[in-house]
């Protein structure tokens, strides 16, 4: 059992950061093929190429802190992500990056802090929110349940991620191209609150927290 007290290294972000990249790459046709219900059909390929990336630049560079680690994995993720999700996923890396600072380790605590200034800034950076039928319908519920915390928060964290993204399927979508198609977007999980649904399984897994 993990729990919020337990301290994070860099070691473990990069388990955290090197799982999510597996995940995308495990259900990178799944994100496809929901993203050509209602967006551009491209979201699966998109992740993929970004978190290669991720992976690449975390092989050939070794941060010593947390926030280094995910600040190294956001600027991947702009730079080789085009469309929305690349900048998106950036930003909350980048933003929980940076909100952790230079310490060697993090409690789970801190990262769920420096987690929600990252979705805070996701949200600001799309102009959208909670229960628009985005990432952040999994995004926040995820960080307000690992924020909690509990016997197993990880686990927590993951569980409420996957019901906030399945909680999309009767949404209107009113952000997005999702947003263009009306009525017609009501009845699609949305691809973007699925990935995102990813990074916290590959967070739990990371920590052991299953």
């Amino acid at each position: 059992m993990t729990d919020l007290t337990d301290e994070l290294d860099a070691g473990t972000v990069f388990r955290w950061l090197t799982a999510a990249a597996a995940s995308v790459e495990r259900e990178a046709d799944l994100l496809t093929e929901l993203d050509s219900a209602i967006g551009d059909a491209d979201h699966g390929s998109n992740l993929q190429r970004g978190f290669a990336a991720v992976v690449t630049a975390l092989g050939k560079e070794s941060p010593s802190a947390p926030g280094a680690v995910l600040i190294l994995a956001g600027r991947q993720l702009v730079s080789s992500v085009g469309g929305a999700s690349g900048p998106l996923y950036g930003t909350l890396l980048r933003r929980t990056g940076k909100a952790l600072g230079d310490a060697d380790r993090v409690t789970g605590s801190q990262l769920a802090e420096a987690m929600r200034i990252g979705v805070d800034a996701v949200a600001q950076l799309g102009g959208a929110a909670l229960g628009d039928k985005t990432m952040l319908d999994a995004l926040y519920p995820g960080v307000e349940a690992l924020a909690a915390g509990g016997p197993h928060p990880y686990g927590a964290a993951r569980t409420a991620a996957d019901e906030g993204a399945l909680a999309t399927v009767p949404m209107r979508a009113r952000k997005g191209r999702a947003s263009y198609l009306g009525e017609r977007s009501i009845g699609h999980k949305d691809p973007g609150a699925t990935s995102s649904a990813l990074l916290f399984t590959a967070l739990a897994g990371a920590v052991a927290d299953e």
